[in-house]
Protein backbone atom coordinates (compact mmCIF):
# COMPACT_ATOMS: atom_id res chain seq x y z
CA UNK A 1 0.00 0.00 0.00
CA UNK A 2 2.95 2.33 0.68
CA UNK A 3 5.07 0.97 -2.19
CA UNK A 4 5.98 4.33 -3.78
CA UNK A 5 6.92 6.01 -0.51
CA UNK A 6 8.84 2.97 0.77
CA UNK A 7 10.75 2.82 -2.50
CA UNK A 8 11.67 6.52 -2.08
CA UNK A 9 13.14 5.92 1.39
CA UNK A 10 14.97 2.75 0.32
CA UNK A 11 16.56 4.44 -2.72
CA UNK A 12 17.72 7.37 -0.58
CA UNK A 13 19.24 5.06 2.04
CA UNK A 14 21.30 3.25 -0.60
CA UNK A 15 23.08 6.50 -1.45
CA UNK A 16 24.91 6.42 1.89
CA UNK A 17 27.60 3.72 1.70
CA UNK A 18 30.43 5.02 3.88
CA UNK A 19 30.67 6.81 7.23
CA UNK A 20 31.03 10.62 7.46
CA UNK A 21 30.37 11.22 3.75
CA UNK A 22 28.71 14.64 3.49
CA UNK A 23 28.34 14.43 -0.30
CA UNK A 24 26.55 11.08 0.01
CA UNK A 25 24.11 12.56 2.54
CA UNK A 26 23.38 15.46 0.20
CA UNK A 27 22.73 13.02 -2.68
CA UNK A 28 20.45 10.93 -0.45
CA UNK A 29 18.46 13.97 0.67
CA UNK A 30 18.18 15.33 -2.90
CA UNK A 31 16.94 11.94 -4.08
CA UNK A 32 14.45 11.80 -1.21
CA UNK A 33 13.22 15.34 -1.88
CA UNK A 34 12.57 14.64 -5.58
CA UNK A 35 10.81 11.36 -4.83
CA UNK A 36 8.53 12.82 -2.16
CA UNK A 37 7.52 15.80 -4.31
CA UNK A 38 6.82 13.39 -7.18
CA UNK A 39 4.68 11.31 -4.78
CA UNK A 40 2.51 14.41 -4.15
CA UNK A 41 3.74 15.15 -0.64
CA UNK A 42 3.15 18.82 0.19
CA UNK A 43 6.26 20.93 -0.54
CA UNK A 44 6.27 22.50 2.97
CA UNK A 45 6.10 19.03 4.53
CA UNK A 46 8.98 17.85 2.32
CA UNK A 47 11.12 20.86 3.22
CA UNK A 48 10.57 20.29 6.95
CA UNK A 49 11.23 16.56 6.69
CA UNK A 50 14.49 17.00 4.72
CA UNK A 51 15.79 19.69 7.10
CA UNK A 52 15.09 17.61 10.20
CA UNK A 53 16.59 14.42 8.75
CA UNK A 54 19.72 16.30 7.72
CA UNK A 55 20.16 17.93 11.15
CA UNK A 56 19.59 14.71 13.09
CA UNK A 57 21.90 12.67 10.86
CA UNK A 58 24.76 15.15 11.20
CA UNK A 59 24.32 15.31 14.97
CA UNK A 60 24.98 11.56 15.29
CA UNK A 61 27.63 11.36 12.55
CA UNK A 62 26.76 10.63 8.90
CA UNK A 63 26.14 6.93 8.25
CA UNK A 64 23.41 4.60 7.02
CA UNK A 65 22.20 3.67 10.52
CA UNK A 66 22.18 7.30 11.64
CA UNK A 67 20.26 8.34 8.50
CA UNK A 68 17.76 5.53 9.05
CA UNK A 69 17.18 6.51 12.68
CA UNK A 70 16.86 10.21 11.80
CA UNK A 71 14.30 9.34 9.14
CA UNK A 72 12.32 7.15 11.54
CA UNK A 73 12.18 9.83 14.28
CA UNK A 74 11.22 12.58 11.79
CA UNK A 75 8.46 10.49 10.22
CA UNK A 76 7.06 9.69 13.67
CA UNK A 77 6.97 13.39 14.51
CA UNK A 78 5.31 14.17 11.19
CA UNK A 79 2.51 11.62 11.63
CA UNK A 80 1.98 12.04 15.37
CA UNK A 81 -0.32 15.03 15.91
CA UNK A 82 -2.03 13.91 19.12
CA UNK A 83 -5.69 12.99 19.49
CA UNK A 84 -7.27 9.55 19.35
CA UNK A 85 -5.92 6.72 17.22
CA UNK A 86 -7.89 4.02 15.45
CA UNK A 87 -11.39 3.60 16.86
CA UNK A 88 -12.10 4.77 20.41
CA UNK A 89 -15.23 3.57 22.19
CA UNK A 90 -17.27 5.94 24.38
CA UNK A 91 -17.38 5.17 28.13
CA UNK A 92 -21.11 4.51 27.84
CA UNK A 93 -22.51 2.84 24.71
CA UNK A 94 -23.52 3.45 22.09
CA UNK A 95 -20.47 5.16 20.57
CA UNK A 96 -21.99 7.55 18.02
CA UNK A 97 -19.90 8.44 14.97
CA UNK A 98 -20.91 11.09 12.45
CA UNK A 99 -19.54 10.16 9.01
CA UNK A 100 -18.99 13.27 6.88
CA UNK A 101 -17.45 14.03 3.50
CA UNK A 102 -18.05 15.35 0.02
CA UNK A 103 -20.19 13.47 -2.48
CA UNK A 104 -18.10 10.92 -4.34
CA UNK A 105 -15.44 10.66 -1.62
CA UNK A 106 -16.42 7.09 -0.76
CA UNK A 107 -18.18 8.08 2.47
CA UNK A 108 -21.03 5.57 2.27
CA UNK A 109 -18.73 2.67 1.29
CA UNK A 110 -16.30 3.67 4.05
CA UNK A 111 -19.18 3.60 6.55
CA UNK A 112 -19.77 -0.01 5.53
CA UNK A 113 -16.05 -0.80 5.87
CA UNK A 114 -15.92 0.73 9.34
CA UNK A 115 -18.98 -1.31 10.33
CA UNK A 116 -17.23 -4.46 9.07
CA UNK A 117 -14.11 -3.59 11.08
CA UNK A 118 -16.24 -3.18 14.24
CA UNK A 119 -18.30 -6.29 13.57
CA UNK A 120 -15.07 -8.31 13.35
CA UNK A 121 -14.36 -6.99 16.86
CA UNK A 122 -17.64 -8.56 17.98
CA UNK A 123 -19.44 -5.21 18.28
CA UNK A 124 -23.15 -4.72 17.61
CA UNK A 125 -23.35 -1.97 14.97
CA UNK A 126 -26.25 0.09 13.63
CA UNK A 127 -25.87 2.16 10.46
CA UNK A 128 -28.19 5.15 10.08
CA UNK A 129 -29.23 6.36 6.61
CA UNK A 130 -29.20 10.13 7.15
CA UNK A 131 -28.05 11.07 3.63
CA UNK A 132 -31.44 11.99 2.18
CA UNK A 133 -30.04 14.28 -0.52
CA UNK A 134 -28.49 11.72 -2.87
CA UNK A 135 -31.22 9.49 -4.31
CA UNK A 136 -29.12 6.33 -4.43
CA UNK A 137 -27.53 6.75 -0.96
CA UNK A 138 -30.14 4.78 1.02
CA UNK A 139 -30.29 2.01 -1.57
CA UNK A 140 -26.49 1.78 -1.56
CA UNK A 141 -26.56 1.38 2.22
CA UNK A 142 -29.26 -1.31 1.95
CA UNK A 143 -26.99 -3.32 -0.33
CA UNK A 144 -23.92 -2.81 1.86
CA UNK A 145 -25.67 -3.68 5.14
CA UNK A 146 -27.20 -6.78 3.57
CA UNK A 147 -23.76 -7.86 2.34
CA UNK A 148 -22.00 -7.36 5.68
CA UNK A 149 -25.00 -8.46 7.79
CA UNK A 150 -25.28 -5.27 9.83
CA UNK A 151 -28.61 -3.59 10.66
CA UNK A 152 -29.66 -0.43 8.81
CA UNK A 153 -31.98 2.19 10.28
CA UNK A 154 -33.92 4.10 7.61
CA UNK A 155 -37.19 6.02 7.38
CA UNK A 156 -38.73 6.54 3.96
CA UNK A 157 -41.57 8.60 5.44
CA UNK A 158 -39.43 11.69 6.02
CA UNK A 159 -36.85 13.77 4.20
CA UNK A 160 -35.62 15.34 7.43
CA UNK A 161 -32.28 13.82 8.53
CA UNK A 162 -32.65 15.26 12.04
CA UNK A 163 -35.86 13.27 12.58
CA UNK A 164 -34.19 10.12 11.27
CA UNK A 165 -31.15 10.48 13.54
CA UNK A 166 -33.24 11.26 16.63
CA UNK A 167 -35.43 8.17 16.12
CA UNK A 168 -32.41 6.02 15.26
CA UNK A 169 -30.63 6.91 18.51
CA UNK A 170 -33.74 6.07 20.54
CA UNK A 171 -33.88 2.73 18.74
CA UNK A 172 -30.15 2.09 19.31
CA UNK A 173 -30.49 2.74 23.04
CA UNK A 174 -33.49 0.45 23.36
CA UNK A 175 -31.75 -2.38 21.47
CA UNK A 176 -28.41 -1.89 23.26
CA UNK A 177 -26.12 -1.25 20.28
CA UNK A 178 -22.40 -0.77 20.83
CA UNK A 179 -21.84 1.62 17.91
CA UNK A 180 -24.03 3.85 15.75
CA UNK A 181 -22.56 5.06 12.44
CA UNK A 182 -24.50 7.95 10.89
CA UNK A 183 -24.03 8.37 7.13
CA UNK A 184 -24.65 12.06 6.46
CA UNK A 185 -25.26 13.99 3.24
CA UNK A 186 -22.45 15.25 1.02
CA UNK A 187 -22.24 17.72 -1.82
CA UNK A 188 -20.00 18.08 -4.85
CA UNK A 189 -18.57 21.14 -3.13
CA UNK A 190 -18.71 22.68 0.35
CA UNK A 191 -21.71 25.04 0.69
CA UNK A 192 -23.76 26.74 3.41
CA UNK A 193 -26.76 24.44 2.99
CA UNK A 194 -24.61 21.36 3.59
CA UNK A 195 -23.00 22.85 6.70
CA UNK A 196 -26.34 23.95 8.16
CA UNK A 197 -27.70 20.41 7.72
CA UNK A 198 -24.59 18.86 9.30
CA UNK A 199 -24.79 21.28 12.25
CA UNK A 200 -28.44 20.33 12.81
CA UNK A 201 -27.64 16.61 12.70
CA UNK A 202 -24.63 17.13 14.96
CA UNK A 203 -26.76 18.94 17.55
CA UNK A 204 -29.28 16.10 17.83
CA UNK A 205 -26.76 13.24 17.48
CA UNK A 206 -24.25 14.61 20.02
CA UNK A 207 -21.63 12.35 18.41
CA UNK A 208 -18.73 10.81 20.32
CA UNK A 209 -16.57 11.76 17.34
CA UNK A 210 -16.87 13.15 13.81
CA UNK A 211 -14.95 11.41 11.01
CA UNK A 212 -14.22 13.11 7.71
CA UNK A 213 -13.79 10.81 4.69
CA UNK A 214 -11.24 12.27 2.26
CA UNK A 215 -10.70 10.95 -1.26
CA UNK A 216 -7.01 10.06 -1.65
CA UNK A 217 -7.24 10.42 -5.44
CA UNK A 218 -7.85 14.16 -5.09
CA UNK A 219 -4.31 14.60 -3.67
CA UNK A 220 -3.71 17.90 -1.90
CA UNK A 221 -7.40 18.84 -2.40
CA UNK A 222 -8.15 16.19 0.23
CA UNK A 223 -6.08 18.22 2.71
CA UNK A 224 -7.85 21.47 1.82
CA UNK A 225 -11.38 20.05 2.10
CA UNK A 226 -10.57 18.29 5.39
CA UNK A 227 -9.25 21.60 6.77
CA UNK A 228 -12.44 23.41 5.73
CA UNK A 229 -14.65 20.77 7.36
CA UNK A 230 -12.58 21.04 10.53
CA UNK A 231 -13.07 24.81 10.62
CA UNK A 232 -16.79 24.76 9.81
CA UNK A 233 -18.13 21.64 11.56
CA UNK A 234 -15.26 20.28 13.66
CA UNK A 235 -13.73 16.86 12.96
CA UNK A 236 -11.89 14.42 15.24
CA UNK A 237 -10.27 12.26 12.61
CA UNK A 238 -9.82 11.64 8.89
CA UNK A 239 -10.36 8.41 6.98
CA UNK A 240 -8.47 8.36 3.68
CA UNK A 241 -10.50 6.45 1.09
CA UNK A 242 -9.39 4.89 -2.23
CA UNK A 243 -5.74 4.83 -1.15
CA UNK A 244 -5.16 1.59 -3.07
CA UNK A 245 -5.92 3.48 -6.31
CA UNK A 246 -3.54 6.34 -5.53
CA UNK A 247 -0.29 5.57 -7.38
CA UNK A 248 1.54 8.44 -5.65
CA UNK A 249 0.28 8.01 -2.08
CA UNK A 250 2.00 11.12 -0.69
CA UNK A 251 -1.18 12.68 0.71
CA UNK A 252 -1.09 10.25 3.67
CA UNK A 253 2.33 11.52 4.72
CA UNK A 254 1.40 15.15 5.21
CA UNK A 255 -2.34 15.11 5.89
CA UNK A 256 -2.23 14.83 9.70
CA UNK A 257 0.34 17.59 10.18
CA UNK A 258 -1.36 19.92 7.71
CA UNK A 259 -4.92 19.47 8.99
CA UNK A 260 -3.74 18.98 12.60
CA UNK A 261 -6.19 16.13 13.02
CA UNK A 262 -5.13 12.47 13.27
CA UNK A 263 -5.51 10.17 10.29
CA UNK A 264 -7.51 7.28 11.77
CA UNK A 265 -8.03 4.74 8.97
CA UNK A 266 -7.01 4.14 5.34
CA UNK A 267 -9.13 2.41 2.70
CA UNK A 268 -6.74 -0.15 1.22
CA UNK A 269 -8.92 -1.96 -1.32
CA UNK A 270 -12.39 -2.47 -2.78
CA UNK A 271 -13.63 -5.11 -0.33
CA UNK A 272 -15.50 -4.34 2.87
CA UNK A 273 -12.60 -5.80 4.87
CA UNK A 274 -10.08 -3.43 3.25
CA UNK A 275 -9.90 -0.77 5.94
CA UNK A 276 -6.65 -0.41 7.86
CA UNK A 277 -6.11 1.33 11.16
CA UNK A 278 -3.60 4.20 10.95
CA UNK A 279 -1.20 4.07 13.90
CA UNK A 280 1.81 6.39 13.30
CA UNK A 281 4.48 4.10 14.80
CA UNK A 282 3.18 1.11 12.83
CA UNK A 283 2.92 3.09 9.60
CA UNK A 284 6.50 4.32 9.98
CA UNK A 285 7.64 0.69 10.25
CA UNK A 286 5.81 -0.11 7.02
CA UNK A 287 7.17 2.96 5.26
CA UNK A 288 10.68 1.84 6.24
CA UNK A 289 9.98 -1.67 4.92
CA UNK A 290 9.82 -3.35 8.35
CA UNK A 291 6.19 -4.48 8.14
CA UNK A 292 3.44 -4.17 10.76
CA UNK A 293 3.22 -7.31 12.87
CA UNK A 294 0.80 -5.71 15.37
CA UNK A 295 -1.56 -4.64 12.59
CA UNK A 296 -1.45 -8.12 11.08
CA UNK A 297 -2.23 -9.68 14.45
CA UNK A 298 -5.14 -7.28 14.92
CA UNK A 299 -6.60 -8.26 11.55
CA UNK A 300 -6.49 -11.95 12.46
CA UNK A 301 -8.06 -11.62 15.93
CA UNK A 302 -11.66 -11.36 14.75
CA UNK A 303 -11.20 -13.85 11.92
CA UNK A 304 -9.07 -16.74 13.15
CA UNK A 305 -10.12 -18.79 16.17
CA UNK A 306 -7.09 -19.43 18.42
CA UNK A 307 -8.03 -23.04 19.25
CA UNK A 308 -8.74 -23.77 15.60
CA UNK A 309 -5.40 -22.23 14.60
CA UNK A 310 -3.48 -24.46 17.05
CA UNK A 311 -5.35 -27.51 15.81
CA UNK A 312 -4.56 -26.57 12.19
CA UNK A 313 -0.86 -26.04 13.01
CA UNK A 314 -0.64 -29.53 14.47
CA UNK A 315 -2.30 -31.00 11.37
CA UNK A 316 0.17 -29.18 9.11
CA UNK A 317 3.13 -30.42 11.16
CA UNK A 318 1.86 -33.98 10.85
CA UNK A 319 1.18 -33.57 7.12
CA UNK A 320 -2.58 -34.08 7.66
CA UNK A 321 -3.77 -30.83 6.05
CA UNK A 322 -6.84 -31.68 3.93
CA UNK A 323 -9.25 -30.04 1.46
CA UNK A 324 -11.74 -29.05 4.18
CA UNK A 325 -8.95 -27.24 6.01
CA UNK A 326 -7.96 -25.51 2.77
CA UNK A 327 -11.48 -24.18 2.10
CA UNK A 328 -11.83 -22.97 5.70
CA UNK A 329 -8.57 -21.02 5.42
CA UNK A 330 -9.61 -19.48 2.10
CA UNK A 331 -12.84 -18.20 3.68
CA UNK A 332 -10.87 -16.75 6.62
CA UNK A 333 -8.38 -15.07 4.28
CA UNK A 334 -11.21 -13.38 2.38
CA UNK A 335 -12.38 -11.73 5.61
CA UNK A 336 -8.91 -10.28 6.24
CA UNK A 337 -8.82 -8.13 3.11
CA UNK A 338 -6.56 -8.07 0.07
CA UNK A 339 -3.49 -10.33 -0.17
CA UNK A 340 -1.34 -7.36 -1.19
CA UNK A 341 -2.29 -5.50 1.98
CA UNK A 342 -1.55 -8.52 4.20
CA UNK A 343 1.89 -9.08 2.67
CA UNK A 344 2.69 -5.39 3.14
CA UNK A 345 2.29 -5.95 6.90
CA UNK A 346 4.76 -8.85 6.99
CA UNK A 347 8.39 -7.90 7.72
CA UNK A 348 10.54 -8.38 4.63
CA UNK A 349 7.55 -9.21 2.42
CA UNK A 350 6.84 -5.71 1.06
CA UNK A 351 8.38 -6.51 -2.33
CA UNK A 352 6.00 -9.42 -2.79
CA UNK A 353 2.95 -7.16 -2.56
CA UNK A 354 3.83 -5.71 -6.00
CA UNK A 355 3.62 -9.18 -7.54
CA UNK A 356 0.12 -9.56 -6.07
CA UNK A 357 -1.17 -6.13 -7.09
CA UNK A 358 -4.04 -7.48 -9.18
CA UNK A 359 -4.54 -10.81 -7.42
CA UNK A 360 -8.14 -11.17 -6.21
CA UNK A 361 -8.52 -14.11 -3.85
CA UNK A 362 -12.31 -14.15 -4.02
CA UNK A 363 -12.59 -14.02 -7.81
CA UNK A 364 -9.58 -16.14 -8.69
CA UNK A 365 -10.51 -18.59 -11.48
CA UNK A 366 -8.13 -21.19 -10.05
CA UNK A 367 -9.70 -21.07 -6.60
CA UNK A 368 -13.18 -21.31 -8.12
CA UNK A 369 -12.06 -24.47 -9.90
CA UNK A 370 -10.62 -25.87 -6.66
CA UNK A 371 -13.90 -25.17 -4.86
CA UNK A 372 -15.83 -26.87 -7.65
CA UNK A 373 -13.49 -29.88 -7.45
CA UNK A 374 -13.82 -30.16 -3.67
CA UNK A 375 -17.61 -29.85 -3.91
CA UNK A 376 -17.63 -32.94 -6.16
CA UNK A 377 -15.71 -35.02 -3.60
CA UNK A 378 -17.17 -37.24 -0.91
CA UNK A 379 -16.57 -36.29 2.72
CA UNK A 380 -13.94 -39.04 3.07
CA UNK A 381 -12.10 -37.83 -0.05
CA UNK A 382 -11.98 -34.28 1.31
CA UNK A 383 -10.53 -35.49 4.59
CA UNK A 384 -8.02 -37.90 3.02
CA UNK A 385 -6.63 -36.76 -0.37
CA UNK A 386 -4.61 -40.02 -0.59
CA UNK A 387 -7.87 -41.86 -1.44
CA UNK A 388 -8.01 -40.10 -4.81
CA UNK A 389 -7.20 -42.81 -7.36
CA UNK A 390 -7.87 -42.51 -11.11
CA UNK A 391 -11.49 -43.71 -11.02
CA UNK A 392 -12.35 -41.26 -8.24
CA UNK A 393 -10.61 -38.41 -10.10
CA UNK A 394 -12.57 -39.28 -13.25
CA UNK A 395 -15.86 -39.12 -11.30
CA UNK A 396 -14.87 -35.79 -9.70
CA UNK A 397 -13.92 -34.33 -13.10
CA UNK A 398 -17.34 -35.20 -14.50
CA UNK A 399 -19.02 -33.74 -11.42
CA UNK A 400 -17.34 -30.33 -11.61
CA UNK A 401 -17.01 -29.92 -15.40
CA UNK A 402 -13.20 -30.03 -15.48
CA UNK A 403 -10.81 -32.38 -17.26
CA UNK A 404 -8.96 -35.12 -15.43
CA UNK A 405 -5.69 -33.41 -16.39
CA UNK A 406 -6.84 -30.27 -14.54
CA UNK A 407 -7.90 -32.36 -11.54
CA UNK A 408 -4.48 -34.06 -11.43
CA UNK A 409 -2.69 -30.72 -11.65
CA UNK A 410 -4.70 -29.13 -8.82
CA UNK A 411 -4.29 -32.14 -6.53
CA UNK A 412 -0.55 -32.10 -7.20
CA UNK A 413 -0.41 -28.37 -6.37
CA UNK A 414 -2.37 -29.00 -3.18
CA UNK A 415 0.00 -31.74 -2.05
CA UNK A 416 3.05 -29.60 -2.88
CA UNK A 417 1.57 -26.74 -0.87
CA UNK A 418 0.97 -29.11 2.04
CA UNK A 419 4.61 -30.26 1.95
CA UNK A 420 5.80 -26.66 1.82
CA UNK A 421 3.55 -25.70 4.75
CA UNK A 422 4.93 -28.63 6.77
CA UNK A 423 8.49 -27.54 5.97
CA UNK A 424 7.87 -23.97 7.10
CA UNK A 425 5.90 -24.89 10.25
CA UNK A 426 9.10 -25.61 12.18
CA UNK A 427 11.04 -23.37 14.56
CA UNK A 428 12.78 -21.30 11.85
CA UNK A 429 9.92 -21.59 9.38
CA UNK A 430 8.96 -17.90 9.15
CA UNK A 431 12.56 -16.83 8.51
CA UNK A 432 12.98 -19.50 5.81
CA UNK A 433 9.70 -18.40 4.20
CA UNK A 434 10.74 -14.73 4.20
CA UNK A 435 14.13 -15.59 2.70
CA UNK A 436 12.50 -17.62 -0.04
CA UNK A 437 9.89 -14.93 -0.78
CA UNK A 438 12.62 -12.28 -0.85
CA UNK A 439 14.60 -14.28 -3.42
CA UNK A 440 11.47 -14.79 -5.53
CA UNK A 441 10.61 -11.07 -5.28
CA UNK A 442 14.11 -10.20 -6.48
CA UNK A 443 13.68 -12.60 -9.38
CA UNK A 444 10.67 -10.58 -10.52
CA UNK A 445 7.56 -12.22 -9.14
CA UNK A 446 5.88 -15.42 -8.11
CA UNK A 447 7.10 -17.63 -10.94
CA UNK A 448 8.87 -20.00 -8.54
CA UNK A 449 5.68 -20.75 -6.62
CA UNK A 450 4.45 -24.32 -7.25
CA UNK A 451 2.13 -24.08 -10.20
CA UNK A 452 2.48 -20.28 -10.26
CA UNK A 453 0.01 -17.88 -8.70
CA UNK A 454 -3.65 -18.96 -8.77
CA UNK A 455 -5.16 -17.46 -11.89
Amino acid sequence: MFDTLTSSFTTAMKKIRTFDDDKALKKALDELKKSLLKADVNHKVVKELITNVQTRTKEKGIGKDQFLEALRITLNELLEVGGNKGFVFAPNPPTVILMTGLQGSGKTTTTGKLATYLKNKQKKVLIVAADLQRLAAVEQLRQITTQIEVELYEDEATKNPVEVVKAALEYANSKIYDVVLIDTAGRLAIDDELMQELHAVKDVAKPSEIFYVADSLTGQDAVRTATTFKEKIGIDGVILSKYDGDAKGGVALGLSSQVEVPLRFIGSGEKMEDLEIFMPERIVNRLMGFGDVEGLAEKTVGVIDEKQAKKLTQKIKKGKFNFNDFLEQMESMKKMGSMKSLLGMMPGMGNMSKALKDFDLENSGELKNIKAMVSSMTQKEREDPDLLNNSRKERIARGCGLTQVEINRMIKQFKNAGKMAKKFSGKNGMKQLQDMMGQMGGAGGMGGFPGGLPR
